[in-house]
């Protein structure tokens, strides 16, 4: 999933083996999520309902970053990669289909933000 905001993008990375990570153009991120229960945990249900809504998706021929205020939902799938895009006022206040995908994306952004607050500065 990536998100534009005025001061740059996010994009959130799950992969099926546990592996989660965010990142922002601005040089930040959190990785290494994948190795803690509650992120691997968000991860799956993130993925689990990007599954269930895939129908909702289509091909994606664009690797562009989306505008201001536009979330953009990826999926690597065996028939190639797939799209989905939406304002976010759309998927945060439940007008889009891809709503629950959203909401899914951002509770595994929480544990990783959880997970980054209690690491010690030198982790």
């Amino acid at each position: 999933m990536e998100t534009a905001h005025p001061n740059g993008t996010a994009s959130l990375v799950c992969l099926r083996n546990g592996t989660t990570s965010l990142y922002t153009s601005t040089g930040g991120g959190i990785i290494g999520g994948g190795a803690h229960a509650a992120v691997v945990s968000a991860n799956e249900a993130f993925l689990a309902e990007l599954t269930a809504h895939a129908t909702s998706m289509r091909p994606d021929t664009d690797e562009s970053l989306p505008a201001e205020g536009r979330v953009v939902l990826r999926a690597l799938t065996y028939d190639g990669p797939m799209i989905f895009e939406a304002a976010e006022d759309d998927l945060g206040y439940h007008r889009s289909v891809l709503s629950p995908v959203f909401h899914a994306a951002h509770e595994v952004i929480t544990q990783l933000r959880l997970l980054d607050e209690h690491r010690s500065p030198d982790q």
